[in-house]
């Protein structure tokens, strides 16, 4: 199981970096004032917030089959590395722009009313105070999101993708144990203790990042992580 926690670890980390980057181009878009930009952006974030996960596995899985019989290119999306990886990826990309969509509404006017009497704009304006203010206010729910997303990795075992050459996630494994041991409560909370050890690391890796975001803010009003569990996406 331990060895299967690398392929969580693998989604939840690749899926996490490359949502980040897309989720900030969705949560601007939805704010933009244009109706071109703003419109597809709403409706990518409001599909894969409205849809459950484990059905969008299913869709994107037969979808990739689908293209598979087209041209030979789409033959590793129908894998786990790939294919969940890329439903992944999209799903954390929907609820973070919400979340930063959110931190963007909140973003005090002073803030931006500050940056143009500099003579701020643009580029300049959005990567000085715009994006950090986002980050520092969004900060804690990302986390959130963050720690969900790992937990949502073992979702990748009862969806449709196979696993490479017989190497599941660490569900996979603790489902094999419990099948020829006939004996379900040793291996799975074996696992729940990987996936806490995890939740700790990312929660201790977030508060870092989170203390670099309000290291200018007096030490009793700086914002601590609050862990809350999602209890149904």
């Amino acid at each position: 199981m331990g060895s299967g926690m690398i392929w969580n670890v693998y989604f939840g980390v690749c899926a996490l970096l490359t949502g980040f980057f897309f989720a900030t181009a969705l949560a601007v878009a939805k704010a933009s004032p244009r109706w071109g930009i703003r419109k597809p952006a709403e409706w990518f974030i409001f599909i894969f917030r409205g849809s459950p996960l484990f059905i969008q596995f299913f869709f994107a899985y037969f979808l990739f089959l689908s293209l598979k019989s087209v041209s030979p290119v789409f033959t590793n999306f129908t894998a786990a590395w790939l294919g969940a990886l890329i439903v992944l990826f999209l799903n954390t990309a929907a609820y973070s722009a919400e979340i930063f969509y959110g931190a963007l509404q909140s973003i005090p006017k002073g803030d931006t009313e500050a940056a143009d009497a500099y003579g701020m704009s643009g580029w300049p304006r959005f990567r000085r105070i715009v994006w950090p203010t986002m980050l520092r206010l969004a900060w804690p729910a990302y986390t959130n999101e963050a720690i969900f997303l790992f937990h949502a990795t073992t979702l990748v075992f009862f969806s449709g993708f196979p696993a490479w050459q017989q190497r599941g996630d660490a569900l996979y494994y603790a489902s094999y144990f419990a099948d020829k041991t006939f004996n379900p409560f040793v291996p799975y909370p074996i696992l729940a203790g990987y996936f806490i050890l995890l939740t700790l690391a990312i929660v201790g890796l977030f508060g870092m990042v989170n203390r670099r975001l309000n290291r200018h803010l007096p030490s009793n009003t700086r914002p601590r992580l609050k862990f809350r569990m999602n209890l149904i996406r």
